[in-house]
Order: structure tokens, then C-alpha cells, then sequence
């Protein structure tokens, strides 16, 4: 092992030891990889695995959580595909069943009288031929965290909109590292002109509002999944940028840069493989902290409805969906994407601190 390769592993090891030791950034790491888990199997895991988990069911709409319900199930009309694992892996597979909810059921020789509840107090009496319904009829679920003004799993939506939370903070963070570490490289490594040019374009961006500079890519862009990610991503670049310079700016006068270029090596090798390797701590921590600074935008601009659309499931979009449940019966409704946006953003910062601290290059041992 050589010395370089020797120096780079005992500093990892060394990092990873101080991380372990910050109980608050081993939490965060530890909430990030469940939400991660749960994001892919997220229609494993949900108790309603249709697409967007978006199985409607008027009846039983802004019921408190807890609440637990019987439903017959009915076959559709039409025939639905079978879905492979894969499939139901990536966006879930359509229900097969429609679920009437019922109050009570008996057996009249070959048909099934329901009482088909409609509200509170309020229900209808309906005949099927049981040879017309599958063998397990009769099914029981609860919904956890209640239902929304759709009738629609809230804890469901909450586990599959995981999914955009996450996928928004890892686009985004690529496209802000991407486009800032290469400014931000090239506006410290090469000063003079390119510098003003890039920190001019850095200060444009930097004076006007995020979510107001958000506003018009999006607008730009149109409303959508992908749009979001380009949005949020082109405005968090600006403060990689910053920093990667500022990082560039005290290595470029290093002796062994100085040396490099002495020898001939061309400026884009000496960037790619000397300077920019000893400014990876801070792009991780500030990579972090955009990680959380995105999901918290993202969920800004959904509930304001021009982020993630409907059906598609997302923790500002519920928020949207149903604030208004907060001063009257059901305040849940509401409460709970809030407090999984809370939980997924403090994660990030917790593990970003801890980070902060772990790849500190003072030498901490």
C-alpha cells in the first residue's frame, strides 16, 4: 500500500470513528437509511399498493386515525394485468377489487346481503351472488393515521411520498454540486477574468429570493415531477459554488500545486486530481445540508401547488390537501406529512453537523 493510498484510508477511518462517537449524526444516519428502505419498498410496505396509493374510497373520507373498517370486495369489470415484482416495486399495481365499506353481511344461500355504509348513520342494503365474489370476500383494514377528504391512506401516501422527498434532495443536490464545483474550480483556480465573470453570475443568483428565482424556472419549465428537480437544483448552486472557490483559492498557492505546475501537468488534470480531492469534506456537509434545504423547498412549492401534481403523493402536497382539517376535527390529516418533513430535515442536518465535525482537517484524532 502506498503512502498516499495508506494516508487517505487512515484519514477515512479516522472520520468514520468521530462519527460514530456523535450519537445525534448516527440518528440522523440511521432515519435516513429507514426512510431510504422505505422509499423503495414502499408499495410493499404501504397498505395500499396502488399507484400512487391513490385507491379512493369517498365513503370513509377524513376519518381519525385509528380508524378501522370492513369492505366487501367486488371484481372490476374490466381485467387487469398481472403485475411482476419489478413493476410493483417501481409504481405499484392497480387494484383487481373494488372495496365497498359495509357495516354487517350474511349468507342468503348463494348471495351475500351487505349493509353498505355510506355515513355515519346512514346505510344502504345491497345483494351479490357469491360465486361472482373472490373467496375471501370479506376483508378488514385499519387505517393507522386515518384517512383524507378522498378517503385515501394517509399513512400509505405518507410512506410513498417518501419517494419524491428523497428522489428531489438526491437531483438536486447532483445538479448543484455538478455545476457549482465546476464554477466555483474554475473561478478559484484560474482568478482574473473567469473569476469576475463566474462571481458576477454568483451574485446575480445570490440577490435574488430562492423561492421567488424557483417560481420562474418553474413557471419556465412548466409544473411536473422532473421540473421541480431541474427548479431547485439550478438555485442551490450558488452557495457550492462559493465555497469550492474560497476552498480552491487557498490550495491553488500549496507547494505540491505549485510544483505540479512546474512540471507541465495541465491545469484541468491538477484540478480533477489534486485540489479537487482535498475539498471533498466540505462538499459532503454542504451536500447534506442541501439534501434538507431541497426536501423543505419542494414541499414549499407543492403546497403552494406548483411542485409535485396530483395523484403523485407528496409530503407538502397532503399538507395542502388537507390543512384546513387542522382547526376542525381532524388535525392530523395535516399534521402528519408535517411531522415527516420535520423528522426527514432534522436527519439531514443532524448528520450534516456530525459530518462537519468528522471531516474536519485540523487533524483531530
Amino acid at each position: 500500500m502506498s503512502k498516499l493510498t495508506h494516508q487517505s484510508y487512515s484519514f477515512s477511518h479516522n472520520a468514520w470513528r468521530r462519527l460514530k462517537k456523535n450519537k445525534g449524526a448516527m440518528s440522523g444516519l440511521v432515519i435516513i437509511c429507514i426512510a431510504i428502505l422505505t422509499g423503495i419498498f414502499a408499495y410493499f410496505i404501504a397498505n395500499d399498493s396502488t399507484p400512487n396509493a391513490d385507491r379512493q374510497i369517498v365513503e370513509i373520507q377524513a376519518k381519525k386515525p385509528g380508524y378501522k373498517k370492513s369492505f366487501l370486495k367486488v371484481k372490476k369489470e374490466k381485467d387487469i394485468q398481472p403485475t411482476n415484482f419489478f413493476e410493483q416495486l417501481l409504481n405499484g399495481k392497480e387494484d383487481a377489487f373494488n372495496l365497498i365499506p359495509i357495516n354487517d353481511y350474511q349468507e342468503e344461500g348463494d348471495s351475500v346481503i351487505v349493509q353498505k355504509f355510506i355515513d355515519d348513520g346512514v346505510q344502504e342494503k345491497l345483494s351479490f351472488q357469491k360465486s361472482k365474489l373472490p373467496d375471501d370476500y370479506i376483508v378488514s383494514k385499519t387505517f393507522w393515521l386515518g384517512t383524507d377528504r378522498f378517503g385515501r391512506d394517509i399513512l400509505s401516501r405518507l410512506i410513498v411520498g417518501v419517494r419524491v422527498s428523497l428522489a428531489v434532495g438526491l437531483i438536486t443536490v447532483l445538479i448543484s454540486l455538478t455545476i457549482g464545483v465546476i464554477l466555483g474550480s474554475l473561478a478559484g483556480y484560474f482568478r482574473g477574468k473567469t473569476d469576475n465573470i463566474i462571481m458576477w453570475l454568483i451574485n446575480v443568483i445570490w440577490s435574488i429570493p430562492t423561492l421567488l428565482l424557483v417560481f420562474g424556472i418553474t413557471l419556465a419549465l412548466g409544473k411536473g415531477f422532473w421540473q421541480i428537480f431541474i427548479a431547485v437544483g439550478l438555485t442551490m448552486w450558488v452557495s457550492v459554488a462559493r465555497l469550492i472557490r474560497g476552498q480552491v483559492i487557498a490550495l491553488r498557492e500549496m507547494e505540491y500545486i505549485q510544483a505540479a505546475k512546474a512540471l507541465g501537468i495541465r491545469d484541468m488534470r491538477i484540478i480533477v486530481r489534486h485540489i479537487l480531492p482535498n475539498v471533498l469534506g466540505p462538499v459532503i456537509v454542504i451536500a447534506a445540508s442541501n439534501f434538507a434545504t431541497a426536501i423543505i423547498v419542494e414541499a414549499g412549492l407543492s403546497f403552494l401547488g406548483v411542485g409535485v401534481q396530483p395523484p403523485q403523493p407528496s409530503w407538502g402536497l397532503m399538507i395542502k390537501e388537507n390543512y384546513n382539517f387542522i382547526i376542525t376535527h381532524n388535525p392530523m390529516l395535516a399534521l402528519a406529512p408535517g411531522i415527516a418533513i420535520m423528522i426527514l430535515v432534522l436527519a439531514f442536518n443532524l448528520l450534516g453537523n456530525g459530518l462537519r465535525d468528522a471531516l474536519d482537517v485540523r487533524g483531530k484524532v
